[in-house]
């Protein structure tokens, strides 16, 4: 189904919404002159829809049609592609546990499971994107299980809202969880101090506090674990260098076809 003519991506007027309010498509209109082209803003306006819903629902990938000009189809094709938008309701904390091939020998697996069972009922675990307590609400949780999470030297590990948990326990993730439930906010092994949800999606859409210099000092501090730099550490103690590349390479005959 496509979007009206003369939508916002065109000049025209919006559509009304009842959840996308006037700051809103402000924001979202803002966002897509950022681009030559208008449909290059779709990731940052699915991003900008689930800082408002805490997902992206059907109204979101209409609202997005209609400020890019484009069909529902297309939005829906990119919102059903990607995990990190949610297609039902996240809890006030998105917790993604790393159960790729590392972390899973390390214990990633186990703390996945640990988690479901700590966060379900009795005989009905959490299972994959679902949430414990009311969706959007103080506590809530929902779990998932992710694929690499590019930490493999701190396995295993999870993410809070996309911040890092390295070296995590199946004890220290329970600890963790109980701790979001109870409304306090753990400071990340590294990284930014954490934040819900919704406020992270802002971030990602692109709608960052320029006036806030504590928030940029955080994102601008480093980030990187000890043992993330530990070979490059060596290498500078030890003045150890990588031979020179030739400066003149034949590129190899490719055979005609």
């Amino acid at each position: 189904m496509s979007s009206p003519k003369g939508g916002p991506a065109d000049g025209g007027a919006s559509t009304t919404s009842t959840t996308f309010g006037e700051d809103t498509v402000a924001e979202a209109r803002e966002l897509i002159s950022r681009y030559p082209q208008s449909r290059s803003a779709l990731l940052p306006l699915l991003h900008l829809v689930q800082s408002v819903e805490g997902y992206v629902s059907q109204e979101g990938m209409t609202f997005c049609a209609q400020q890019l000009g484009l069909s529902e189809a297309e939005v829906a094709a990119v919102a059903t592609f990607y995990t990190m938008y949610k297609r039902r309701p996240c809890g006030e904390h998105l917790v993604s546990v790393c159960t790729n091939t590392l972390c899973a020998a390390m214990g990633g697996d186990a703390i996945y499971k640990r988690l479901q069972q700590h966060l379900g009922s009795e005989g009905a675990p959490l299972g994959h994107e679902d949430v414990a307590g009311t969706p959007g609400e103080s506590g809530s949780v929902m779990l998932e299980h992710a694929e690499c999470l590019a930490a493999c030297d701190l396995a295993p590990v999870l993410q809070v809202n996309y911040e890092y948990f390295d070296n995590q326990t199946e004890d220290s993730a329970v600890e963790l969880v109980d701790a979001l439930r109870r409304g306090d906010k753990p400071h990340p092994t590294r990284g930014a101090p954490l934040s819900d949800f919704k406020t992270v999606e802002r971030r990602l859409a692109g709608l960052l506090p320029e006036d806030d210099d504590e928030f940029w000092t955080d994102v601008d501090g480093p980030s990187q674990a000890v043992e993330t730099v530990r070979g490059a550490q060596l290498a500078a103690d030890r003045n150890w260098t990588a031979p020179a590349a030739p400066e003149d390479v034949p590129l190899p005959e490719v055979e005609a076809k």
